[in-house]
């Protein structure tokens, strides 16, 4: 079993809050990332389950035993960093059987639980290889396998990509996926790249200033952000904002006037919300070449050309580059050039003053509510 409980888990320096009242459930097997901007608090609340870090207040549960005041080698946790932390002077295979040789576990059952993890991580042609002689990613193989054969209730991630570059974290992002279905165990994984959240995760929690944000599946944070933060931190490149006048609202949605022009959000209205300042958020991605339900006209400042897609960035209302459309890759656009887009009203975000989502009427099959919920 691998089942975690924070339960109005706080952590304070002095007067400073670090993490305010954080209440979350993982199911046991669930691969869940924290996710949030430098700062948040995602880390800490890493190392306060790993029992690296005290907890000020608030109850951590792991399989229904509370565990604050048990050291990291008693919670049933193995943790992988962000640095390796192996040892130079030893092989692969010593590094990977430290944990084991701590607890004098006997020769032959460590052989065979070192060989077991070097099998899944593809590393038994590499036991005795030091580390200096393996990429960056078979190190952090090793650094995995080291935690594998502590058979710990729940692993722990703090960033381990981060050091490897583009092409190494894509492919290592593949294998952590394929290790979790494989040991089916409980994953808990630290991240800044939102990439690695959306691509990795059964379930997304997205820390902001010491609180959660939001959590949910991939999907239903992209398409149901619950608020104007998330909105904005959950894809890339991240959403458009543009203020907005509340003009009416019916059965049908909220309709909205932007510099003249009116479109009908299809959201759940709120009484009293005509002629209150909202904000309108689209998707760079959700806006086409031409006319819309509302049409910018703008004069890319920047352009980056993807292959697949073309990005434009404009600015828009006397401000700096705020405006930002993806394009297809075939489009024929030029910096400085005089562009018309296009966006409509059924692809776009309402938010009210307090940066709190209406609620969006999207529709969703059968087999998209099926991705938004992976145990669906």
């Amino acid at each position: 079993m691998g089942q975690l409980n924070l339960k109005r888990v706080q952590k304070s320096y002095g007067t400073y809050e670090v993490l305010k009242s954080i209440e979350l459930e993982v199911k046991n097997g669930e691969f869940v990332v924290f996710v949030g901007p430098s700062g948040c608090g995602k880390s800490t609340l890493l190392r306060m389950i790993a029992g690296l870090d005290e907890t000020t207040a608030g109850d951590i549960v792991i399989d229904g035993k509370r565990v604050n005041d048990l050291p990291p080698v008693k919670r049933g946790i193995a943790m992988v960093f962000q640095s390796y932390a192996l040892y130079p002077h030893m092989t692969v295979f010593e590094n990977i059987a430290f944990p084991l040789r701590v607890e004098k576990l006997a020769e032959e059952k460590l052989k065979s639980k070192v060989e077991h993890a070097a099998r899944i991580l593809h590393l038994d042609q590499r036991l005795q290889q030091k580390p200096g002689m393996l990429s960056g990613g078979q190190r952090q193989r090793v650094a995995i396998g080291r935690a594998i054969v502590r058979e710990p209730k729940i692993f722990l991630f703090d960033e381990p990509l981060s050091n490897l570059d583009a092409a190494l974290r894509a492919d290592m992002r593949i294998e952590l996926a394929k290790l979790h279905r494989q040991l089916k165990a409980t994953m808990i994984y630290v991240t800044h790249d939102q990439v690695e959240a959306m691509t990795m995760a059964d379930r997304i929690v997205v820390l902001n200033a010491g609180e959660i944000a939001q959590t949910g599946a991939p999907l239903e944070l992209y398409h149901k952000p619950a608020n104007i933060f998330v909105a904005g931190f959950i894809g890339h490149p991240k959403m458009n904002f543009l203020p907005v006048t509340c003009t009416g609202a019916s059965d049908a949605g909220v309709e909205v006037d932007y510099r003249g022009q009116t479109a009908l959000v299809p959201v759940a209205p709120r009484s009293g919300m005509v002629g209150r300042t909202l904000t309108l958020g689209v998707r760079p991605e959700h806006i086409q070449m031409g006319a819309g339900d509302l049409t910018l006209t703008v004069n890319p400042s920047v352009i980056e050309r993807l292959g697949a897609h073309t990005v434009a960035y404009a600015g828009i209302g006397g401000e700096g580059e705020n405006y930002c459309a993806m394009l297809p890759g075939t489009a024929a656009i030029r910096t400085d050039d005089q562009v018309t887009t296009g966006i409509r009203a059924a692809d776009c975000h309402l938010f009210d003053e307090n940066g709190t989502a209406f609620e969006r009427r999207v529709e969703m099959t059968d087999i998209d509510l099926a991705l938004f919920d992976p145990a669906a």
